[in-house]
């Protein structure tokens, strides 16, 4: 029986053997059960848990549809936007490389208007006191211990 002639675009797509056996590129190596990591896409920053909770808190018989969870949910990523960008262009002007709770404390002055911003550093302020507060009687409670 003759040989048949085989194209070179065929034996260009055939993966290189050696004596039937497939030969592994150079450079990798070889894939070991079990080690593989599975790549995560990064989440964008999602609040919907957390406008959730305080529209429970505030009033517990209304819901919210998708769409405006959406809505809030977009209204949330731009305010943080904002304020951080906002906070990063004082630490900027003060020739400073971290970011202080003054700058944060500025910048949601200088994006919320009025009232608006007054009450917010007022709230903000009270948060940051209440984790302080919780934060020592943990450290004391781990000193008894």
């Amino acid at each position: 029986m003759a040989p048949s002639k085989i194209s070179s675009k065929a034996l260009s797509k055939a993966p290189p053997t050696s004596e039937g056996k497939t030969v592994r590129k150079p450079g990798r190596p070889p894939a070991i059960a079990g080690d593989k990591k599975k790549r995560r896409r990064k989440n964008p920053q999602n609040y919907s848990r957390y406008v959730y909770l305080v529209l429970k808190q505030i009033f517990p018989d209304v819901g919210l549809s998708n769409k405006a969870m959406s809505t809030m949910n977009s209204f949330m990523n731009d305010i943080f936007d904002r304020l951080a960008s906002e906070a990063s262009r004082l630490a900027k002007i003060s020739k400073r490389p971290t970011l202080t709770s003054r700058d944060i404390q500025s910048a949601v002055r200088l994006v919320l208007p009025g009232e608006l911003g007054k009450h917010a550093v007022s709230e903000g302020t009270k948060a940051v006191a209440k984790y302080n507060a919780s934060m020592l009687t943990d450290s004391r409670k781990s000193e008894i211990l």
